[in-house]
């Protein structure tokens, strides 16, 4: 049983993460927990912190909290009646990521599912949206959902990754889950800016992730190109792949391939899901 954390802000946006999340774990058992934080944050006001009695929290916030969550609950139920999905509605009071981070250990999560508005939201990656903190600041694996992601059987993943780093097979456990799931086939792609060849530990790493992948259908890629996203751009547009993943310990390459403000027309950011792994 598979316990899945699935922030919401009640947008369209979120909506259309927990549509995603339901079509893709649709053959595996689920629990789902919908949380929506009523955020501390909210009241901090110029130097003046105010802190409301729980008879106002309750009553202003987590009651009305509940009900939305409710006809969330029910929309999904006019969508969905798989028999291995079970919904729970969480509500909090607290600061973002401290109740995301109570909730991962409470529950136990094995994913968090967030939905992101376009390029615009991935800008807010490298300044701190809240999905941004969650995957840069939470210690769980999460699949970001951009606006324009339709769910399409995720036949091909793309991998990019620039070897520089060990994988260990925990980390990398969630790839191999989606390919046996889907059948998928996986494509790592190393991304060099010059024809330079890898050191040892390159090598030593990349070697690792050959013989880790060599029960599945995989392709090894190594693509010359000055910037990483217009490289994977091309490849996405090419490959038809169906979803990314990347890890989240080599910041600075992922940092470059959520969002680069010098690369114009990068539509993976808005149409393709991604798979952020942490350990």
């Amino acid at each position: 049983m598979k316990n899945i954390l699935i922030p919401t802000d009640f947008s369209e946006n979120s909506w259309n993460a927990i549509e995603y999340a339901i079509n893709f774990f649709e053959d595996s058992s689920c629990n789902f927990y919908l949380l929506y934080v009523n955020q501390i944050n909210t009241f901090v006001v110029a130097d003046t912190t105010y802190i409301p009695s729980q008879t106002v929290i309750e009553e202003t916030f987590i009651k009305p909290t509940k009900a939305r969550l409710n006809e969330v609950l029910n929309r999904i139920a006019s969508i969905s009646n798989n028999e291995k999905h079970k919904f729970f509605a969480l509500t909090d009071y607290n600061y973002f990521i401290d109740s995301i981070r109570k909730h991962v250990v409470d529950k136990k999560i094995n994913l968090i599912v967030m939905g992101t508005k376009g390029a615009s939201g991935l800008k807010k990656l490298i300044i701190g949206s809240n999905t941004g903190d969650v995957i840069t600041r939470v210690h769980c694996s999460t699949l970001v959902v951009p606006e324009n992601a339709k769910y399409i059987k995720p036949n091909v993943i793309a991998f990019p990754t620039d070897f520089s780093s060990f994988y260990s097979t925990n980390l990398l456990l969630p790839i191999i889950e989606i390919l046996d799931m889907y059948k998928a086939s996986i494509n790592v792609l190393h991304i060099n800016k010059k024809k330079v060849n890898l050191n040892l530990d390159q090598e030593i790493n990349k070697g690792y992730l050959e013989d880790y992948f060599s029960n599945y259908d995989y392709n090894f890629y190594n693509l010359t190109n000055n910037h990483i996203e217009s490289a994977i751009q091309t490849f996405v547009e090419n490959n038809n792949v169906n979803l990314i993943t990347m890890v989240a310990k080599n910041l600075n390459y992922f940092q470059r391939i959520l969002f680069n403000p010098t690369v114009t027309e990068i539509s993976y950011h808005t149409d393709i899901p991604f798979l952020v792994l942490h350990e």
